[in-house]
């Protein structure tokens, strides 16, 4: 089920970005095998939910044997992912040019953080370093304090990722004309700095006049930023247009003309009358008070809490699988819907049944594991 049903995807297993882009293709129909190198294991007991929607091999690819069994895999798919350091997988013998000789159509996808290329491409790095050379993380934290790690989405899985899949679907689609795969070089340094455009804009326009933390939609604009109810919870309030401001004005009984609200010298003020408003009543009944208000005003909600909420109920958002909430598939098909999620596989759980499809009989396969190239 999905619109990516009969895609083969094979991923070499790794963190982070990578393995999240491969769950982005397995939501929407494609079949992800995961590479699995002996001794696998989950870091930190991380993955059970960005590796859903696979069957895993384990193989040996420290082994000509292990690289050649991959290799005949490779001939059957469409797409390849791998998130190693640059190199890597040259020296393992799988390079883009061994792989396209198996397999002109295929579509080989890269992740790193620094990029195939330039100065940077041998160095380690995090999504904290990413964001911090691209102008991002500068632009995220409060007024007069130090820049605030923004998780890592915007780095690993919005720069990364998500630009990850665009690619591999873009390269897809372009191969329905050529008939011929080629390399995604996806670098989150690249994906970082694309989703920074609007900012850059805004700076160049004159909009963006301030720095961190007083600016329009960085907490800077009292009209767009959360507020301590008394119960210690919050509120978000984006409030941005002038008629939803007027109705956050006249909601929370200010004292405030709505025609001043882009007027900043009287932000501090009107900072002010808003946080005493909220200060008076429970999140809770604040967003009773809300609820069928387009003045932008919502609770904001824990991660246990945001499963159960009546929107997130009302349109799935969230699926549970063995027990554990975690978000279903995104976007939304009419016609190909994907399906619910499958939980992630042990390593080489689906051994055996995998290389069945590459024509490896039960003695063919008996031997491969006494000889350790698969597990």
């Amino acid at each position: 089920m999905g619109p990516l049903a009969g895609i083969r995807v094979i991923e070499l297993a790794g963190l982070g970005p990578a393995p999240f882009g491969a769950m982005l293709l397995g939501d929407l129909g494609a079949e992800v095998i995961r590479i699995d190198r002996p001794g696998a294991t989950d870091l930190l007991g991380l993955g059970r939910l960005t590796c859903r929607n696979r069957r895993s091999i384990g193989l040996n690819l420290k082994d000509q044997a292990g690289v050649d069994v991959l290799l005949d895999l490779i001939e059957t798919a469409d797409v390849v992912i791998e998130g190693l350091r640059p190199g890597v997988v040259e020296r393992l013998g799988l390079s883009p040019e061994v792989c396209h000789g198996r397999n002109e159509r295929l579509i080989f996808a890269r992740m790193t953080g620094w990029g195939q290329d330039g100065p940077l491409r041998d160095r380690a790095g995090h999504d904290i370093n990413y964001i911090a050379v691209t102008g991002a993380l500068d632009a995220i934290g409060p007024p007069g304090g130090k820049p605030t790690p923004p998780l890592n989405l915007v780095g690993d899985f919005g720069g990364g990722a998500l630009y990850l899949a665009m690619g591999i679907l873009a390269a897809l689609l372009e191969r329905e004309t050529s008939g011929r795969g080629q390399v995604v070089d996806a670098a989150m340094v690249d994906g970082a700095a694309s989703l920074m455009t609007l900012f850059y804009e805004l700076q160049a326009l004159g909009l963006w006049p301030g720095s961190r933390g007083t600016n329009l939609l960085d907490g800077g604009a009292p009209f767009y930023d959360t507020y301590e109810t008394a119960d210690g919870g919050w509120m978000a309030v984006g409030a941005l247009e002038p008629q939803f401001f007027a109705m956050l004005v006249g909601q929370l009984e200010l004292s405030f003309d709505p025609a001043d609200q882009y007027d900043r010298t009287q932000w501090p003020e009107l900072r002010r009358l808003i946080a005493a408003a909220f200060l008076a009543k429970d999140r809770n009944e604040w967003a009773d008070e809300f609820s069928a208000s387009d003045a932008c005003v919502w609770p904001v909600l824990s991660m246990a809490e945001a499963p159960d909420h009546p929107l997130n109920v009302g349109r799935q958002v969230f699926t549970r699988i063995g027990g554990v909430a975690q978000a279903a598939p995104a976007p939304r098909f009419s016609r190909t819907p994907a399906d619910t999620p499958g939980v992630a596989p042990q390593p080489g759980e689906h051994t055996d049944e995998i290389l069945a499809t590459i024509g490896r009989d039960p003695q063919q396969v008996l031997g491969l594991r006494d000889a350790g190239v698969v597990f």
